[in-house]
């Protein structure tokens, strides 16, 4: 399957036409291979993977993977009935109103018929699609509709799969992922770039330049704005996509990210980093964020001892607070009455991110001790059964929804946990993993290949936020 991808590749990356609404491109007539409207009788595929019932029809949803194509049908119908087909551009969120491609109704003497064939994405446009099938009876306004799904384009494996889904919140526009926020963003497109690096899929490296180009004036410029753990999300974004094209402008933007995180380091409880400009809290995520952000650079900046010697500094610090607890968990932060530990929540992302940190210091001082320390912290998140009941990841915050910050969390701590699997000769955490890998993907995927927030199931909604925490735990399981 992964010629395919790579022809298509060629594709995505022309010139792109300039970003249009989503219902504006459902709606267009597209060319891709073949254009719009081509007899399915020429589909060379045939796959079904949704269907509905409707007054006793069925509504079928048929992809054609070799040309990424797709048609709807109706059968057990009767004369006069209708079907067609709606398209996103958005992962389901809109469509054209109105549209219905291909629109037919099955004629006299028959009961059934289908639509001509639609191209599910549109290349030049960068529309990353999805088709559904939709029908009514002849004789009633109802109408039924099957779930959204896709070709196998950009989709071979489940890792590509999860890729192309998350590709589906992309605004092109504005160069974030919508349904969620700034440091979402910064973390969708890090599992973006790891997904390249990791499948070999290159269709969507456009977005690293994209999203650069349209944002590295927003906010305080350079990626950095009032909170200073958002800020140290994207410094290891744009590390990421140096470490993938070798573009010197990401590891400026970087350091310059190091430098406004520095710049709010102070005396107060014996040093740390603060989490927002306001100065009234210093917590786990954005200490975690400053060693392992200076301990990057360090190991990607010829000559560097500047930035070695703040992530030392980040970890001298850190391990005084009894922010590292008995049990070898990460609580999210100190109280400043007493300069210890004062927060004792346990959230999932405060120990992986403190685990790729150390990770990335044990690399950049050559000490075991970094490996090791990380290695008791990640021995411990997941055997630990609060974080993970029945073996599975699991914040508590999702007894209820998590907010708009909760979803992302699961993501980075697996992004940090195989991180230092790799990093370790018997690489002791596949197997917990691809257990979180494997039950996700039979217990909280839609036939859109979006998941949940739950990965031990069922799907509660999807957005990007949960899109990449999915991507993360895909590409980082063997």
């Amino acid at each position: 399957m992964v010629p395919i991808s790579l022809a298509l590749t060629a594709v995505l990356l022309a010139p792109a036409a300039p970003p249009a609404e989503p219902s504006t491109l459902a709606n267009r007539v597209v060319c891709n291979r073949y254009c719009d409207a081509r007899d399915a009788a020429a589909a060379p595929a045939d796959r079904t993977p949704v269907r509905t019932t409707l007054f006793g029809r069925s509504i079928v949803l048929h992809l054609n993977d070799t040309d990424a194509m797709g048609w709807a049908a109706i059968e057990t119908g009767n004369a006069g009935d209708e079907v067609w087909l709606d398209r996103s551009f958005d992962g389901g969120r809109t469509w054209a109103d109105g549209s219905r491609l291909g629109v037919t109704a099955v004629p006299a003497g028959q009961r059934g018929w289908r639509t001509a064939q639609y191209n599910v994405d549109d290349w030049n446009a960068r529309g990353v699609g999805a088709l559904r099938a939709c029908g009514k009876a002849g004789d009633r306004p109802d109408v039924a509709c099957t779930p959204w799904a896709r070709s196998t384009w950009n989709a071979w494996d489940r890792r590509t799969a999860a890729a192309t889904a998350l590709m589906q919140f992309y605004d092109n526009g504005t160069g974030l992922f919508a349904t969620t926020g700034w440091w979402n963003s910064a973390n969708a497109l890090t599992a973006v770039v790891d997904n390249i690096r990791r499948s070999g899929m290159t269709s969507y490296r456009y977005a690293i330049e994209n999203t650069y180009t349209r944002n590295i004036n927003a906010h305080r410029g350079n990626f950095t704005n009032d909170f200073l753990d958002d800020t140290g999300w994207w410094p290891m974004a744009w590390i990421g996509a140096y470490d993938l094209t070798g573009d010197a402008r990401y590891l400026t933007t970087a350091r310059a990210g190091a430098e406004h995180m520095a710049r709010h380091w102070d005396g107060v409880c014996g040093g740390g980093v603060w989490w927002s400009t306001a100065h009234t809290y210093k917590n786990a995520i954005t200490n975690s964020l400053y060693i392992q952000v200076n301990a990057a650079l360090h190991n990607r900046v010829a000559g560097d001892s500047l930035y070695l010697q703040r992530a030392r500094a980040g970890w001298a610090w850190y391990a005084g607070t009894g922010m590292v607890d008995s049990r070898n968990l990460v609580v999210d932060g100190i109280s400043l009455s007493t300069c210890r530990a004062g927060n004792p929540a346990v959230w999932s992302y405060n120990q992986g991110v403190l685990v790729a940190a150390l990770t990335e210091l044990g690399r950049a001082t050559g000490d075991a001790s970094s490996l090791t320390r990380a290695r008791q912290i990640a021995d411990a998140a997941t055997r630990d059964a609060a974080l993970n009941p029945g073996g599975i990841l699991r914040d508590s915050c999702e007894s209820g929804d998590c907010g708009a910050d909760g979803p992302s969390f699961k993501g980075a701590h697996v992004r940090g946990l195989a991180a230092l699997n790799a990093a370790l000769p018997d690489r002791p955490y596949s197997t917990y993993l691809r257990r979180q890998a494997d039950t996700a993907h039979a217990a909280n995927r839609t036939p859109l290949d979006t998941y949940g927030l739950r990965w031990a199931g069922p799907v509660d909604r999807t957005d990007a936020a949960r899109q990449q925490s999915a991507l993360d735990l895909l590409n980082a399981a063997p």
